[in-house]
């Protein structure tokens, strides 16, 4: 096969900050890409389990409409190596990692068919390890090779020969709620968004199961409704029900159940930043000394945590970096802003439902109903799509960016391109609100025309 083919029809098959996600009905999400992928993956978990007879791949999807053929297309090129796949069918993203990672003995990998809180004409690909969780460089670069070796090897038709465990999505709830105490939430009502998405059915049913009386919205899955004017990305539909309905506290989840955004009972919306309050206010991580977040988390949050004498660190954008620095340093609790937080005694990568439950415990053991955190700078987050990404430290965006922070008197500036989208992300913090609103527009803009 020529080089420059294969480059030239693969060339979108990139890792970005979780997999890899595009437009469904593109490349790489195309059947030709694909089945070589899935056949990358599974010599991939093969040289990392050797010394296994058969390792066990589980693969799980969200509700999206392409998510059927994608599974067909990843089930077909992973058969043909040496490998058994188990289908879980719509299992949300921590679902898989805490089934895989729960019983390592039985599985090796997991996979998810999602992205996340994208629209659903985008999809995307998420692998996990069992012993290690989220994927190293070095272990998406093994797959990539592999992915080269395995393009245009002649591949089987595709039938589905995996074994489907459909129930294995309840025994994840039974799971969660192993961990609190029956009933908990009696007495409380709380409003659920499901984002149309993988935590339709189980979110309901576990917090049903704690005692709650449930207010659920957008749990109608139709394949093309995931995320739409709902979810983490649209906190103000449950904040609109919370106020509506007199319910105590509300959850937003994203499509693949692996974020949440809170509010509280006046209608107020709370993010990552504040959920990682209300977690080290917790009888359990009251102790802890050093939480994580990434380089957006507030400096408000920063101030808070060194007036109680703890410490703050920040990682790069996504929260693969928060888990891997959790893990090296042995530290139980991060967050991103945008609401991926990790418990990692529970499990080492975010987990809305589980994470909204832990909150609950927290408000109600300190009897604080209306989840106050701490006082936040004002922040201002501008994303715009760009046609191209461009290196951000060298002219003329370098000297654009430069002459932007100047207006600043305080405060902090981010600019960063999505890891996931064609979308660059101004951040701007100001004691002075106006101007971080003014600064963080007109700057989004002056890029958006220099990356034309």
């Amino acid at each position: 096969m020529d080089f420059m083919d294969c480059a030239k029809k693969t060339e979108a098959l990139v890792f970005g900050t979780d997999g890899i996600r595009g437009r469904a009905d593109q490349p790489p999400f195309t059947q030709e890409v694909i089945v070589p992928f899935g056949r990358a993956i599974a010599r991939w978990v093969c040289k990392k389990n050797a010394t296994v007879t058969k390792p066990v791949i589980l693969i799980g999807m969200d509700t999206r409409e392409s998510g059927p053929a994608i599974m067909d297309w990843l089930i077909t090129g992973m058969i043909q190596e040496n490998v058994s796949v188990v289908d879980g069918g719509v299992l949300p993203t921590p679902a898989v990692c805490h089934i895989i990672q729960s019983s390592q003995e039985l599985w090796h990998a997991g996979v998810v068919i999602s992205a996340s809180h994208n629209p659903y004409y985008d999809n995307g690909i998420k692998l996990f390890d069992a012993r290690q969780g989220k994927l190293t460089h070095e272990d998406e670069a093994c797959i990539l090779a592999e992915f080269e070796a395995c393009y245009g090897i002649a591949s089987q038709p595709i039938i589905s020969q995996a074994t489907k465990l459909d129930a294995l999505v309840h025994a994840y709830g039974q799971a969660i709620t192993a961990h609190f105490s029956k009933h908990f939430l009696q007495g409380l009502s709380i409003v659920l968004d499901c984002a149309n998405g993988a935590t339709s059915v189980i979110a309901p049913e576990v917090f049903a199961h704690c005692g709650a009386h449930v207010i659920t919205l957008a749990d109608q899955p139709t394949g093309k409704n995931i995320n739409e004017k709902c979810g983490a990305l649209h906190p103000e539909l449950v904040a609109q029900a919370v106020k509506e309905y007199g319910a105590d506290v509300g959850f937003a989840f994203d499509g693949d159940g692996d974020r949440l955004v809170m509010v509280n009972r006046h209608g107020v919306i709370a993010d990552g930043d504040d959920v990682l309050v209300m977690l080290m206010q917790h009888p359990a991580y009251a102790s802890v000394k050093t939480l994580v977040s990434t380089i957006m988390a507030n400096e408000g949050l920063k101030t808070h945590l060194e007036t109680l004498g703890k410490t703050l660190v920040r990682t790069p954008v996504g929260d693969k970096y928060v888990a891997a620095y959790l893990a090296e340093h042995n530290l139980p609790l991060g967050a991103e802003p945008s609401g991926h937080v990790i418990v990692r005694d529970f499990l080492g990568t975010s987990d809305g439902i589980f994470v909204a439950l832990k909150v609950l415990e927290s408000m109600l053991r300190n009897k604080n109903n209306d989840l106050v955190t701490f006082t936040k700078f004002p922040q201002v987050l501008v994303s715009v799509h760009v046609k191209n990404k461009k290196d951000l430290s060298v002219p003329p965006l370098s000297s654009i960016i430069e002459d932007y922070k100047k207006m600043l008197k305080d405060g902090r500036m981010i600019v960063r391109f999505s890891g996931t989208e064609h979308v660059l992300r101004v951040m701007v913090e100001s004691s002075d609100e106006e101007i971080a609103h003014t600064v963080a527009r007109d700057l989004a803009q002056a890029l958006q025309l220099a990356l034309e």
